[in-house]
């Protein structure tokens, strides 16, 4: 008989943790590991909701296991830090983001893109080096290697700083290698949910000019007036779609439902790129002749590579790149839920933990 994850290492933690596929999130006791040489442990004071956790709780990819504290957009302050770390000390700020160990030898690994290593650990509901399963941040406190620890610049307020480690560092990350980050280009930004509000922020940041492609009118005003996006294409009109026919030089496309890949092909430039963040549950159909007329790339991206995760949230910074943020109450947590299954948030909710997480 195995031990209760109260009794698996010797730290006692408390979080919120679901523990079947209804969904729905309770008070959890929990432990984690003791501070290793190379490892930081902080105070959680934030950390956002994504949509991901909201498909982790109810096993809708079929990976879940159970209990599972979610979270993966978390910042805190320094509490203790390993005899061998070397970039962080008691007092600062600091964030971990989806992920908290590789391999560190594979040719991923090796090229500090350890977010596509074939033995990535994720920061929750994925087995640890030692076999225990990993807690995310919906909990008091957290323990990780410094390797994926980031640093949170003074200047980014905490809060809006949580999301940017998962949303930030997915969008960021194609935006710069598959070069749609020139000033003066044309990039398009399909969906404008708790990713693509981001990607249109980021977008704009480089100097690039943004269009807004969506199936719903009414965003189009915050879109150009609360993002600073430069265009609106209502995707699902006929005629506003052509006349855009050939216009963008890539598009980020963060919609994870089904919907028709052809019409944005159709306006993309020669060369052009579409770039895929969201996972729809069914499988695109894709005839070759969009592609090979006009040399179209259609592909994909996942988050970023820790070097690359602290560049962009330095980025940020400097740019005053902040999602925009709903802050809530942890006992708010399964509304919240509730809330991004229908969309109902802008764009990202992120919870107190610092405030109104209890240890009872």
């Amino acid at each position: 008989m195995g031990k209760s994850p109260e009794e698996e290492h010797p730290v006692k933690a408390c979080g919120w943790a679901a523990r079947d596929n209804s969904g729905v999130l309770s008070p959890f006791k929990f432990s984690r590991r003791e501070t290793g040489d190379d490892d930081v442990r902080f105070k959680i004071l934030y950390c956002g909701i994504c949509h991901s956790d909201l498909h982790c709780v109810k096993n809708e990819w079929g990976i879940s296991s159970y209990p599972m504290v979610p979270g993966h957009e978390i910042v805190g302050v320094v509490t203790e830090v390993g005899c061998k770390v070397q970039k962080f000390k008691v007092g600062d700020k600091v964030g971990v983001g989806c992920m908290v160990g590789a391999c560190h030898s594979c040719d991923s690994c090796e090229n500090s893109l350890e977010n596509y290593c074939p033995k990535m650990i994720l920061t929750y509901n994925s087995p640890y080096y030692d076999g225990t399963n990993t807690y995310g941040g919906y909990s008091d406190h957290m323990v990780a290697s410094e390797r994926y620890v980031v640093r949170i610049p003074d200047s980014l307020p905490l809060d809006a700083a949580a999301p940017l480690l998962c949303a930030g560092i997915t969008t960021y990350s194609p935006l710069r290698y598959f070069g749609l980050d020139k000033p003066g280009m044309s990039v398009g930004v399909v969906g404008l949910g708790g990713l693509g509000h981001v990607a249109v922020k980021f977008a704009k940041a480089f100097g690039t000019k943004v269009t807004v492609i969506s199936t719903s009118l009414h965003k189009k005003q915050e879109a150009i007036e609360q993002l600073g996006a430069d265009s609106f294409l209502v995707s699902t009109d006929p005629d506003q779609m052509q006349a855009a026919m050939g216009t963008l030089d890539g598009i980020i496309d963060t919609v994870s439902a089904a919907h028709p890949l052809i019409p944005l092909l159709g306006l993309l430039k020669c060369n052009g790129k579409l770039v895929l963040l969201g996972v729809p549950e069914k499988p695109f159909e894709i005839p070759a002749f969009p592609l090979i007329m006009g040399r179209k790339m259609i592909a994909g991206s996942g988050i970023g590579g820790m070097k690359e995760t602290q560049e962009m949230i330095d980025f940020a910074a400097e740019h005053n790149v902040t999602p925009l943020i709903e802050v809530v109450p942890v006992d708010y947590l399964n509304t919240a839920m509730q809330r991004l299954a229908k969309a109902d948030v802008k764009y990202r909710f992120v919870l107190d933990i610092g405030n109104t997480l209890k240890a009872d």
